[in-house]
């Protein structure tokens, strides 16, 4: 509907901003941007090196050491593979009458609509996680979720398939839908409250404590598919990689019509690099 039908004798010196989730996959904390370099167009590529193993010997007093051996390597690349874009006009008449910002706020909208849409392809990344972290499959997910304090087994379960890996412990995330954080909350008081000493100078967006080794984030945007099948993804920075750029933002005059308009392109490109850094729980909703 045209932003006209809504114009008032009098118009409010606000504007009432639309209910926002918070981004949670794409912050820094979850996920890294080591590789991001210089990205100037979808179609662009990152290139990932990573050194093999480095053997280690037993030194003897007064005897060679053994030849310094080669080392080796393997690379992936990261594509920016994904575009979006935005593109709205804001007509003179209604930026005369409006007392607020209109294309401010519009930006802002815009803004936010192109993050919630790479959080939405980060989250379904789980995909790309090594099939032996998974806890319950796509197909047969776990249905016990009426057992008695399941949601802290789950958490801890996630973190031993990440200890048996070798993951750090500093820095781990688990990220979960609105309705597990009510099962938690309810059948455990151990988890800390963000604002506590523990968890201070963490994360911030969705965090709500620390439980089992991990950062505890909530999204709207944890995969659900047929069912209510979710998937609770945990991990450390260090599993998977985003790469992402605004590469264009232009404002023109509307040929036709006395307004001004605004359109812009986001790239970006995301890869799970450490598939057994990560862990997945399938799990149905009770």
């Amino acid at each position: 509907m045209a932003i006209e039908n809504f114009i008032p004798s009098i118009w409010s010196a606000r504007i009432l901003q639309n209910l926002q989730k918070s981004l949670v996959y794409g912050q820094p904390g979850v996920i890294n941007r080591e590789y991001e370099g210089e990205i100037r167009n979808v179609g662009d590529s990152v290139k990932i090196n990573a050194i093999g193993a480095i053997t280690v010997g037993a030194y003897t007093k007064n005897s060679d050491i053994s030849d310094p051996e080669e080392i080796t390597g393997a690379g992936t690349t990261l594509l920016i593979d994904q575009a979006n874009y935005f593109n709205f006009q804001v007509d003179d008449i209604d930026r005369v009458q409006a007392r607020p910002d209109v294309m401010g706020e519009a930006m802002r909208e815009a803004g936010y609509a192109l993050k919630d849409e790479l959080d939405t392809d980060l989250a379904a990344l789980w995909s790309q996680v090594s099939a032996d972290n998974f806890i319950g499959t796509n197909s047969v997910p776990k249905t016990d979720a009426n057992t008695a304090g399941y949601p802290l087994n789950y958490l801890l379960q996630l973190a031993t398939l990440l200890d048996q890996n070798n993951v750090p412990s500093d820095g781990r995330w688990v990220i979960i839908p609105p309705w597990f954080k009510e099962q938690l909350l309810k059948g455990d008081t151990r988890i800390l409250n963000p604002g506590s000493p523990q968890a201070e100078g963490r994360l911030t967006n969705g965090n709500i404590g620390r439980i089992a080794g991990f950062d505890v984030l909530v999204s709207n945007n944890v995969v659900n598919t047929a069912d209510d099948n979710y998937k609770i993804m945990a991990g450390h920075p260090m599993a998977w990689t985003l790469a992402e750029q605004i590469v264009k933002v232009e404002a023109y005059r509307m040929e036709k019509r006395f307004a001004d308009a605004v359109k812009g392109l986001h790239v970006y490109g995301a890869k799970v690099i450490r598939p057994t850094a990560m862990a997945v729980l399938h799990i149905d909703r009770p």
